[in-house]
């Protein structure tokens, strides 16, 4: 029987979230919701102190009645979100108000989407991993809609609605179908129902579970469940396009690595066959559909279905050799993707085309700076040294390769290798056209993006310290 005791450190970072961002907007009522500097540095604020919760965060039982994780693997996760909200409110100085987005309520939705995040990724229980999905997915609903005038911005915003929506009712039926099998929401409870009543082959409770991989596919960007996001990623701000396409991704598939490894461990056989070919799927279309791109942010939206695609990888290689990968890729491809639209939302003429992979054309010349930055993040990206997405891919597919899925890992290096050349464009493109770039220079938003291009390279020579990291939390 779980203890009862209530563990308030465990969902310390979820309640400093949801504590500041009440604040903000108890705070911001009175003013229509304008808050100016203040907001932002008052979220930033709770999104660092999140940050310190959660590394102070010491692994123990359980808690909530065996609901809520409090392990190694929850304090790297919440910190890793953590430090994509941060960022993306650093990211946000300058943007919010050349477009418009300068309110509480964009920031207070920021923090609690991370806080649903963070339960999303802890979670050790169907119904708080589905609470914490949707509080994350709603924050995210209005996040990009927030540039109400644009019909990019409401039209990304309804598409991601109504598919997300669809989405959350396979999560939610998929649910209850295994509880009808297992008579639990937990997933502990529902590992030993499984064991000791030999269900891994009962065809409700696989049901249920591919119903659960279609709803987190979705979140994912999971092919075949990923036509929602190049429209999404490209009508909504760009500083929401950096969040959604960074922290919920990582939550994901901390959510599905714990689904899958804590209850549904007996059954892999029955997985692994569907999300290797998932992984599959996802890697090649992802890769490929980017190839055509003319739009930078549809570019990153295919390349993060890609990437999508690397994570998969790394659960189908097994809950030690890929959960080491997960935390450390989740790193990596963090940074990388908050700093890649970053130089992406210093465009000033982004209503007129101003993300069109041709308008970065003499970037490397114009503001150097950002040209080798971004420079660094296609390389990452593309898992080129000296950059940090190399050891991350190198990682995941190694641990594909010693868990004995040698042809995975041979595809996947084969659609790394064609995403090389779209990556590469860019760069070309920045040093290799003539052209006036329209980039600005505004304060946080280039220093974060800077900073996130230094820690990309010091990660690739000085990794050990995150895989040490990792490898110990899978050890709590």
């Amino acid at each position: 029987m779980p203890s009862l005791a209530v563990n308030w450190g465990a969902i310390l970072p979820h309640l400093i979230l949801c504590g500041v961002a009440s604040v903000i907007l108890i705070l911001s009522a009175g003013r229509r919701g304008q808050v100016g500097g203040w907001g932002l540095w008052l979220a930033a604020l709770g999104a660092a102190g999140a940050l310190v919760a959660g590394w102070m965060l010491e692994p123990g039982p359980p808690a909530f009645a065996g609901s809520v994780a409090v392990d190694g693997v929850s304090r790297i996760l919440y910190v890793i979100l953590s430090l994509s909200a941060l960022m993306t409110l650093l990211l946000t100085s300058g943007y919010a108000g050349r477009w418009e987005v300068e309110s509480g309520e964009f920031y207070a939705l920021i923090l609690l989407a991370t806080a649903g995040m963070m339960a999303l990724a802890g979670g050790l229980d169907l119904v708080t991993i589905f609470i914490g999905l949707e509080v994350a997915s709603v924050s995210q609903y209005i996040l990009a809609a927030f540039r109400w005038r644009d019909v990019r911005s409401t039209e990304a915003s309804v598409k991601y609605l109504l598919l997300g929506a669809f989405a959350s009712g396979f999560l939610l039926y998929g649910i209850a179908l295994i509880y009808g099998a297992t008579g639990s929401t937990n997933l502990r409870e529902i590992a030993g129902q499984i064991q000791s009543a030999g269900l891994s082959g009962s065809p409700l409770l696989l049901v249920g579970l591919g119903l659960l991989l279609v709803g987190l596919g979705f979140k994912l960007s999971a092919v075949p469940f990923h036509m929602w996001t190049p429209d999404v990623y490209q009508g909504a701000p760009t500083v929401v396009t950096a969040f959604m396409a960074s922290g919920p991704k990582v939550a994901v598939v901390a959510a599905l690595f714990r689904i899958l490894f804590s209850g549904f461990d007996v059954a892999r056989p029955e997985w692994t066959v569907i999300v290797w070919w998932l992984a599959v799927l996802t890697m090649v279309v992802g890769n490929v559909l980017a190839l055509v791109q003319k739009d930078m942010k549809r570019l990153l939206a295919y390349s993060s279905i890609a990437h999508a695609g690397y994570l998969l990888v790394a659960l189908v290689a097994g809950r030690e050799l890929g959960g080491i990968g997960v935390l450390f890729y989740a790193v990596v491809y963090a940074l990388t993707t908050l700093g890649s639209f970053g130089v992406v939302a210093l465009l000033r003429n982004e209503d007129e085309g101003g993300t069109a992979i041709d308008s970065f054309a003499g970037l490397g010349f114009s503001r150097p700076w950002l040209g080798v930055a971004m420079a660094i993040f296609m390389f990452s990206l593309a898992g080129i040294p000296p950059a940090a997405g190399f050891v991350g891919k190198f990682y995941i597919f190694g641990g594909a390769v010693q868990a004995g899925h040698v042809p995975l890992a041979v595809i996947g290096v084969m659609a790394s290798l064609v995403s090389v050349y779209y990556y590469l464009r860019v760069v070309v493109v920045m040093y290799m056209r003539e052209g006036e770039s329209t980039a600005a220079g505004e304060g946080w938003l280039s220093f974060t993006t800077v900073i996130t291009a230094v820690a990309t390279v010091v990660l690739q020579f000085l990794p050990a310290g995150l895989f040490a990291l990792a490898a110990g939390a899978m050890l709590r």
